[in-house]
């Protein structure tokens, strides 16, 4: 048994407006109780937050350990022909993924 605030109708009427559903064509009961249930998940799901610190979940990165962005040469072309022989015309010929078989 849910205890959360139930929507009242001028919620439900916005609601039919922003999701551009007409009153007419949609059973308003269904629709109240379903949104009733979907208000009450979030309050379950309220009695998890962990609001102390929100980037908890995501890891931390230090300035000081990211990498200089400065500009560095790159491979000559005579060098890249050195990695595979399939190397022509300036691309790697690679298999063929699509269309039948493989």
């Amino acid at each position: 048994m849910s205890t959360h605030k139930k929507i009242d109708e001028q919620t439900l009427d916005n609601l039919l407006y922003l999701s551009r559903l007409s009153p007419e064509s949609t059973n308003l009961s269904i629709l109240k109780k379903q949104v009733d249930d979907i208000v009450g998940y979030f309050e379950i799901l309220s009695k998890y937050d962990d609001s102390k610190n929100p980037y908890d979940a995501y890891p931390s990165t230090q300035a000081e350990n990211l990498r200089e962005d400065e500009i560095v040469q790159g491979l000559e072309i005579h060098d890249v022909k050195k990695v595979s022989k399939d190397f022509m015309d300036g691309y790697f010929q690679v298999p063929k993924v699509l269309g039948e078989g493989v």
